[in-house]
């Protein structure tokens, strides 16, 4: 697509001499602290949590002269500066944030700033489930294709640093979460994709609230510019009457209204202005369960709507592996198969995961709860699983949604139900009920909040149980 972005601000000396604040220092908090720094700011950074908690971080920026203020976030720290610039993930109701907008404090983010200064076209996806593998799965496309192109954003990489190797002829390709559309720029992706859009993060946002935020990626978008949305979900199906530009779909069902990329007779088919191509046979994928065909037609109508070749989509299709963390497998112990789903923190990431195995598993279930429905996700355990360990906070919560789907099954076809503590003791019990062709899988259905910082660190654990006894070297103290 011939994309004609909007202007970008000079970002030479932006900084100069202001006082910034920063809150967060995550990825984006570090990232910003960094290219202030480089723009001549006066930087101070302000986090809720202790320094002790934040000692990775903390190493990351020790050679750049900032104010620390750990263990709260001071009021004082938001007013007394000339713009404040929160990470993703921080309430924007804080009260110190609250007393900074009323005293006319400008807030800004990463995001923000990154897409006022991005020089070349940007295309954003996001949805409830699918955004990271499918921002992937395109930017492998334009690597086959050989063109210039930078994949970032919530995926886990920070933005501002690589502004100086982007030309107005690199593509950017970013996950954006719905936090990062909370303070949005007058600018939005060229190519906006919205996967789709479910129940999620209720225990912070109304649902009339997430969904608008999902739908804000479009907000900006010019006449020339796109959008391509997930038409077998209503909601991303209903922004279309939003686009200022094109409207292109993709879809599972092999009668699509209109144009996008969809799936017929076994092949991912391209149709655009009354014209079709066949993309890929769906048997090349590597990527396994029905929701990875859906995220694999996403990134094909994302990547054709940039302009990438259908070679080069074919190619990345077929070798496209998928990330950790997503239906990874670990390994296989004793002839039973290990797999970390840990991404899924909501009861529908773990349902899709269910459908993915034809085999009864045995599911590890736990973590933080996020007031989300449990009755689907309770229902599809009892008539898919061999037993179910629940674990941490919300193990209570979760046995007792299984246990009432349960009531109403004979008793010889209810699943097996073990309630622990900790991850570490989930593993040991959903050994002791495994038999070998197995499938053991972690798809907790809750955030890790409750005993890690965030998922990844969750898969890890898991994995390295597992490949501690596979190969005692990984074990620890070696």
């Amino acid at each position: 697509m011939e994309s004609q972005h909007s202007p970008v601000v000079s970002n030479a000396n932006l900084f100069k001499g202001k006082r910034v604040t920063v809150v967060g220092l995550g990825i984006e908090g570090v990232d910003l602290v960094r290219f202030l720094h480089a723009q001549g700011a006066r930087i101070t950074v302000s986090d809720a949590r202790p320094a002790e908690r934040l000692q990775a971080r903390l190493e990351q920026i020790a050679a750049i002269p900032v104010h620390l203020s750990l263990g709260a976030n001071d009021p004082r720290d938001m007013v007394t500066t000339d713009i404040i610039f929160v990470s993703q993930g921080v309430p924007l109701d804080l009260p110190a944030l609250a007393e900074a907008r009323k005293r006319g404090v400008p807030l800004s983010s990463m995001f923000k700033l990154f897409l006022e200064l991005c020089p070349g076209p940007v295309a954003g996806i996001t949805g409830s489930s699918g955004k990271t593998t499918t921002t992937a799965l395109v930017g492998e496309m334009f690597h086959r294709d050989g063109l210039p192109h930078f994949v970032g954003g919530n995926i886990g990489v920070g933005l501002l640093s690589h502004l100086g190797r982007l030309t107005s002829d690199t593509w950017v390709i970013l996950e954006i979460s719905h936090t990062q559309l909370q303070l949005l720029p007058e600018r939005s992706p060229n190519v906006a994709c919205v996967l789709n859009i479910t129940p999620n993060h209720l225990d912070r946002f109304s649902w009339d609230d997430y969904r608008r935020l999902k739908g804000d990626i479009l907000r900006h978008q010019k006449a020339d510019d796109c959008a391509v949305l997930g038409y077998d979900d209503a909601e991303a199906r209903a922004l279309a009457q939003r686009a200022a530009g094109e409207a292109l779909y993709f879809s599972l069902a092999s009668d699509l209204p209109g144009d996008g990329s969809f799936l017929r007779d076994g092949w991912a088919v391209w149709r655009r202005r009354g014209r079709e191509q066949k993309l890929f046979p769906f048997e090349s994928l590597r990527l396994p369960g029905r929701h990875n065909w859906s995220n694999a037609l996403a990134a094909a109508a994302v990547a054709r709507a940039c302009g990438v070749s259908p070679r080069a989509i074919a190619q990345a299709a077929a070798e496209f592996q998928g990330l950790p963390h997503r239906l990874e497998f670990v390994a296989s112990l004793a002839g039973v198969d290990y797999y970390n789903d840990s991404i899924a923190t909501t009861p529908e990431r773990t349902l899709a995961a269910l459908r993915s195995f034809s085999q009864p598993p045995l599911l590890l279930l736990g973590g933080r709860d996020k007031h989300l429905p449990l009755e689907e996700l309770a229902d599809e355990a009892c008539r898919r699983c061999r037993g179910v360990v629940f674990f941490g906070e919300s193990g209570p919560l979760l046995e007792e949604a299984v246990q009432r789907a349960a009531q109403d099954r004979p008793a010889a076809d209810r699943p097996r139900l073990v309630r622990v503590a900790s991850l570490a003791e989930a593993v040991e019990a959903s050994q002791a009920l495994a038999q070998p062709g197995d499938v053991v899988l972690l798809s907790p259905a809750c955030t890790s909040y409750d005993a890690y910082d965030n998922f990844e660190e969750r898969g890890a654990d898991f994995r390295r149980l597992l490949l501690a006894q596979a190969c005692p070297e990984h074990s620890e103290g070696r």
